[in-house]
């Protein structure tokens, strides 16, 4: 199966068991030892990370308060809602979240002025509504996959279909840059921040912060 066949399929939420594959290194010619089996990933999950720093509003807008307390919204008010995959540590998860900043821009670009605080940047966010939050933050998901930074990087063209159905097409630039283009086509694109990728790393559950908020629809 090739990069961008993996990258294109679409995982239904709520996934039965996976089935697992077991890959068997080749006996050595001298000691017929086999290599150590490469260890299992972890089942921490995504939810876990963001909650990790107790899920207060600061003014530190590079990280991730806004999205972590969007998720506890949608599922506050929608417990059965497949957002909840992101509390499954079981479950392959890629997410691009954007950060706190992201959603400042997302706020400006449809009010026409950028909110000062975090908290007036949820408070407006929550007016779209938690159905219209949730269709957002599904659409920052990939479910079934978990792809890390490099595979990402050598990704260039490829359509990921997101869990709400939805297509984002990744973008490498010459110069290394991952940006992600989505139904907004007239936007500025959201870029994956080099310092925020490869999020949980070693678990089922991936994430890689990005700059701007992904629109599932053309604003």
């Amino acid at each position: 199966m090739n990069r961008t066949t993996r990258f294109t399929r679409t995982t239904a939420l709520g996934l039965g068991a996976a089935l697992a594959a077991s890959a068997f290194a080749g006996l050595s010619a001298t000691s017929a030892t086999a290599a150590p089996a490469a260890k299992a990933p972890g089942t921490t999950s995504l939810a876990e990370v963001l909650d990790a720093d107790g899920n207060k509003f600061d003014k530190e807008h590079g990280d991730f308060d806004i999205v972590d307390r969007a998720v506890r919204t949608v599922l506050g008010a929608k417990p059965d809602s497949p957002v909840g995959v992101l509390a499954d540590g079981n479950t392959r998860v890629t997410a691009f979240i954007p950060t706190d900043k992201a959603f400042m821009r997302l706020v400006k670009d449809v009010a026409g002025s950028m909110p000062e605080t975090e908290k007036a940047t949820f408070d407006a966010v929550a007016t779209f509504g938690v159905d219209t939050i949730e269709a957002v933050l599904l659409y920052h998901v990939v479910a079934g996959d978990t792809i890390n930074s490099k595979e990402a990087a050598g990704a260039d063209g490829a359509e990921l279909t997101m869990a709400s159905g939805g297509i984002v097409t990744v973008n490498v630039t010459d110069g290394g840059s991952i940006k992600l283009q989505d139904a907004d086509t007239d936007d500025t694109n959201a870029k994956v921040i080099p310092a925020k990728v490869d999020i949980n790393k070693g678990n089922k559950q991936i994430a890689h912060g990005i700059s701007r908020v992904l629109r599932p629809i053309n604003l």
